[in-house]
C-alpha cells in the first residue's frame, strides 16, 4: 500500500499531453471520422495541503471513440500517467475509461508503483472529476482532473457560426464613398 502522505510538490510540475487521433490538416482526407470525433476538455490542477491551487493546466483534445488521449505529470518525486478513452453508445450513456499509472519515490522506502482502471459513465457536456491519487491526502498534494466530453461537430459548428457572424457584421458596415 502506498502512503500518499509522503507526496508533496517539492519541485516544479510538468504536464505533457499525448497526441490525438485527429488533427486539422487530415480532416479533409477523412470526412467520415469528423462526424464521429469527440472533444475531451481536460482541466488538471494540483492542490496543496489546504486546498491551495499551486498549478493548473487546461487543454482540449480531439479524438475518436476507442482512441485514448493521454496526459503525464512529472514532479520531483512522482510521475503520473493517465489515459482517457471515450466509448460512445447509441443510447447516450457514454463511458470514459480512465487508466492511470503512478510511480512515486518515497524516502527511505524506495520507488512504488500503482495502477488504476476505472470506467466512468459520462454524458455529453457533463463534468466529471478523476483523482488519480485519491481524494484524501492530509499532508501532501492532490491531483484533480476535470473532464468534459462533447461532440467535435458541436465545436466545428460554433467556429462556423463565429465566422458567419464576422462576415455578416462586415457586410453590414456601410461604406461612405462621399468626399
Amino acid at each position: 500500500m502506498i502512503h500518499w502522505k509522503t507526496f508533496s510538490v517539492l519541485g516544479g510540475f510538468l504536464l505533457f499531453t499525448a497526441g490525438t487521433a485527429l488533427s486539422q490538416d487530415i480532416e479533409p482526407l477523412l470526412p467520415g471520422l469528423k462526424d464521429k470525433a469527440v472533444v475531451l476538455d481536460i482541466t488538471a490542477r494540483i492542490l496543496e495541503n489546504d486546498s491551495e491551487e499551486v498549478w493548473n493546466s487546461k487543454s482540449s483534445k480531439v479524438t475518436i471513440p476507442g482512441k485514448a488521449v493521454g496526459i503525464k505529470f512529472i514532479g520531483s518525486n512522482i510521475v503520473v500517467s493517465v489515459q482517457f478513452t471515450p466509448y460512445l453508445r447509441r443510447d447516450g450513456h457514454n463511458v470514459l475509461v480512465a487508466q492511470g499509472q503512478i510511480w512515486i519515490d518515497i524516502p527511505r522506502q524506495g520507488m512504488r508503483y500503482q495502477t488504476t482502471m476505472q470506467t466512468i459513465p459520462i454524458t455529453f457536456g457533463e463534468e466529471v472529476y478523476f483523482l488519480p491519487l485519491g481524494s484524501s491526502n492530509s499532508e501532501g498534494s492532490v491531483i484533480e482532473i476535470l473532464l468534459r466530453l462533447h461532440p467535435y461537430k458541436e465545436e466545428a459548428e460554433q467556429e462556423d457560426a463565429v465566422k458567419a457572424e464576422e462576415s455578416t457584421s462586415d457586410a453590414e458596415v456601410p461604406k461612405n464613398n462621399e468626399n
